[in-house]
């Protein structure tokens, strides 16, 4: 454990301190050719936690669950002038077992998830 404390404490901070990274936003532009060569090995360090650590919190759901999973884009068209009801409620949560209709499986999504999606209503004007 000396060992890793020692080479945070000392090594690290060091190395930090030795970095040629200027106090302006303009000094960026006149560090030299070897001064970013200096900065190479810490940005790719810094852009490697990065990745690492949203790759680990990134949502690991999709939005569509079933639908069409077979196509490339899942696209439903319908024509106003064909609707028979006054209204029509259209899925935005993707979990209906109805789709592109709406047969409120968002309550239950709503549920579990803390989200507030509900469906697109479409009425018709008299």
């Amino acid at each position: 454990m000396q060992f890793a404390s020692g080479l945070v404490k000392d090594s690290l901070a060091d190395y930090l301190k030795k970095l040629p990274i200027p106090d302006t936003f303009l000094g960026w532009f006149s560090l030299s050719f070897s001064d970013w060569l200096k900065l190479v090995p810490f940005m790719g360090a810094v852009g490697g936690i990065s990745y690492v650590t949203y790759r680990q919190i990134r949502p690991t759901h999709t939005i569509n669950p079933s639908v069409k999973k077979g196509q490339g884009k899942v696209v439903d068209t319908v024509d106003i002038e064909d609707m028979t009801a006054d209204q029509v409620s259209y899925c935005r949560c993707w979990r209906s077992m109805k789709f592109p209709l709406c047969d409120g499986a968002h309550n239950l999504y709503n549920l579990r998830t803390g989200d507030n999606i509900g469906p697109l209503v479409v009425k018709k004007s008299s």
